[in-house]
């Protein structure tokens, strides 16, 4: 789903999650950092466990921590499609399932090739509530109320990877710029469903 709206520059999206969301967060410290607070949930996502964002301190750690966060992703389309009455979720859902993934593919091809001795990462906390038992419109008001703050957390990833010097193989900077520009532009497109279908922007960060 392209976004007609212009694209932002990498630094702009971190300062922008930092300003509007961080009563509290700090990348960088720690195994995980906390993502969210009251700035940046949408209406329902007090329900959900505590967000946890990987905290990038190597291209292996990147590629390691955002395997678990697309799958995560991929989960949560895979109930979208069974459960959505909409054509244009289903869609999308089907969108997020292929492209995310062939990227998790990707992934743990090049750590098995570059860092085979890398020890596994802990699995983070969930960022998005379970979707399985909604149907209709409560699951679709649930997930474009959800996903937004879970594709914030790989645009965050990737803009550490990139922001902190720490690519160490080519192929891998344009693929985490990739990662951040779909799911930015994604945000958009979920957005204005969300204010076309439920009325209202909610509490997102755009």
């Amino acid at each position: 789903m392209k976004s007609s709206l212009s694209f932002r520059p990498p630094l702009v999206w971190l300062a922008a999650a930092l300003t509007l969301g961080a009563a509290g967060a700090t990348l960088g410290q720690g195994s995980f950092t906390p993502m969210g607070g009251p700035g940046m949930m949408g209406p329902g996502m007090g329900h959900m466990g505590v967000g946890m964002v990987a905290a990038v301190t190597s291209e292996s750690a990147y590629l390691a921590g955002m395997i678990p966060h697309h799958q995560e992703a991929i989960n949560a389309a895979q109930v979208l499609l069974a459960g959505t009455r909409r054509p244009e979720l289903r869609a999308f859902a089907r969108q997020i399932i292929a492209t995310q993934t062939a990227e998790t593919e990707q992934m743990q091809r090049w750590l098995r090739a570059w860092y085979p001795d890398a020890a596994p990462r802990p699995a983070p906390g969930p960022m998005m509530r379970d979707l399985r038992g909604l149907t209709g419109d409560a699951l679709d008001r649930a997930f474009l109320a959800d996903m937004p703050l879970h594709h914030m957390g790989a645009i965050m990833m990737s803009q550490q990877l990139l922001a902190r010097n720490l690519v160490r193989h080519p192929e891998v900077r344009p693929f985490a710029l990739s990662i951040a520009r779909t799911q930015h532009e994604e945000n958009f497109q979920m957005m204005r469903w969300r204010a076309e279908w439920f009325g209202g922007r909610g509490r997102m960060m755009w």
